[in-house]
């Protein structure tokens, strides 16, 4: 499956979890519910993965943990705050680059709807649908 049909699955599952509970609930919540609800739609799913990275002939073990990996290749970062801080997509951005993976769906159960919690963040990927939810590098970086 390719990562923009993956994408559409994850913001589905998203969709469906943030209008049956409602905004508001911990982090943790959203996150066990949304792996599960990707199990069932049959992805692979990581949950909680650590990560490792090599920087100027320095190996970081364990040095930070993603909230969901799918199928190896989508990134899922979830939030339950009222309002995103900046550095939550620049954070993103770095975990994708020390991954070198294409694209993170940055989501934040915290807001009214879900809509407005949902951010694509891309790292060198071209190859997407069209969305007005999309951060390029560029933007996060700013």
């Amino acid at each position: 499956m390719n990562i923009e049909d993956l994408a559409r699955i994850a913001v589905d599952c998203g969709l469906r979890i943030h209008r049956e509970l409602g905004p508001g609930l911990l982090e943790s919540v959203y996150e066990v519910v949304l792996f599960r609800s990707l199990e069932k739609r049959g992805l692979h799913v990581e949950r909680q993965k650590t990560v490792s990275f090599t920087f100027d002939d320095m190996r970081f073990e364990d040095a930070f943990k993603v909230d969901l990996l799918i199928d190896g290749k989508l990134l899922v970062e979830l939030k339950s705050v009222e309002k995103a801080a900046p550095v939550h997509g620049k954070q993103v951005l770095t975990y994708l680059r020390l991954m070198n993976l294409p694209l993170d769906l940055l989501m934040n159960f915290g807001m009214a709807t879900f809509k407005e919690g949902v951010q694509r963040i891309v790292n060198h990927h071209n190859d997407f649908a069209s969305s007005r939810l999309r951060v390029h590098e560029e933007q996060a970086s700013s």
